[in-house]
């Protein structure tokens, strides 16, 4: 059997079973193809429906703009609350941080150490020492002395002294 369009083709000497195989071939390869998009589009209408569900364009458009409206007050929050942390943090740098208190009998003879050494310095090292000396006589007598930058331009007591160091150190006092 002669076929003449194949022949203007120029496959005029082809067999008609390979031709008939090759497109048998095409057609599976086409029909996967139509199922992987059906598939594929199923999946995609599933998902469309499930999110239009219960909503129509308005309604979806002012949960848009709910939503743009919710993130540009957390915004509005997170730089409220990041001022706030840096007022909070210059507030800190001030505040008396470390602190010591010695105990002590200012005269031998009177015991209960009734006497004290306050020691309270910020965050600079800055602060005063507070010496509460009680006497034998009833009176108390109180020395305040200044400390700039973990230093005092007056002589300290031995007691004082301890006072500073223990508020210097490392230790975290409750």
């Amino acid at each position: 059997m002669k076929f003449t369009l194949f022949e203007k083709m120029g496959l005029g000497n082809a067999d008609l079973s390979v031709i008939m195989l090759i497109m048998f071939i095409l057609i599976i390869a086409l029909i996967t193809i139509t199922i992987v998009l059906i598939v594929r589009t199923s999946k995609l209408t599933t998902t469309y429906k499930r999110f239009m569900t219960g909503r129509n364009v308005k309604s979806l458009e002012s949960e848009i703009v709910g939503l743009f409206e919710d993130n540009k007050a957390m915004k509005e929050q997170i730089n409220d609350n990041r001022r706030d942390v840096k007022a909070i943090y210059r507030q800190l740098k001030t505040v008396y941080q470390k602190w010591s208190i010695i105990r002590y009998d200012a005269f031998k003879e009177m015991g209960g150490k009734l006497s004290f050494c306050l020691c309270m310095l910020n965050e600079d090292n800055d602060g005063f020492i507070l010496n509460s000396v009680h006497s034998s006589t009833g009176g108390c007598y109180n020395y305040l002395k200044e400390i700039k930058s973990g230093k005092c331009a007056i002589d300290l007591g031995t007691e004082e002294q301890q006072s500073l160091d223990e508020a210097l150190g490392d230790e975290v006092k409750e």
